[in-house]
């Protein structure tokens, strides 16, 4: 009903237009191509992109949780390397949360020093403090006979 409605509204044009004696009002219809912009379509291509990058910084977040799982797991597995590996990836970055990043260099930390690496050991344990000042250790690492020593001389640097 409504498609009728506005054929006869352009019929009707015509006939006014032949009647009062004025040109014929043309009609011009242009298809708006796929890559030309909409009207209305820079405020959509702004909202879009503010989507894109909420969703980018969400898989980002969830990147770096679940390196930090896995890494976990590789160390409770006894893949001290993998830990390693997978804790220092670039999965968990310089923006993550600093209670992400610093666990993760205290499991490289626990890592390095079970595969008797004391220097790189404490230079995880530095890079933990620089970050959080308050960084401890918990009540069941406190004392460990491999990174315990090594936790508290970075600790008094």
């Amino acid at each position: 009903m409504v498609t009728a409605a506005l054929a006869g509204c352009a019929e009707m044009n015509s006939l006014l237009d032949s009647a009062t004696g004025r040109k014929p009002s043309r009609t011009v219809v242009r298809e708006v191509g796929r890559d030309e912009p909409r009207p209305g379509a820079r405020n959509e291509s702004r909202a879009e992109a503010r989507n894109e990058a909420r969703n980018e910084a969400r898989a980002e977040a969830g990147r770096d949780q679940a390196a930090l799982r896995e890494g976990v797991r590789l160390y409770n597995e006894g893949d001290f390397n993998g830990a390693i590996k997978r804790l220092s990836s670039n999965d968990i970055r310089a923006n993550s949360p600093t209670k992400i990043r610093v666990e993760a260099l205290k499991y490289q930390a626990f890592s390095y020093c079970v595969t008797s690496r004391p220097k790189q050991c404490e230079q995880a344990f530095e890079k933990a403090l620089k970050i959080d000042p308050d960084f401890t250790l918990d009540s069941g690492e406190q004392g460990h006979p491999l990174w315990g020593p090594v936790f508290e001389r970075a600790k008094n640097r």
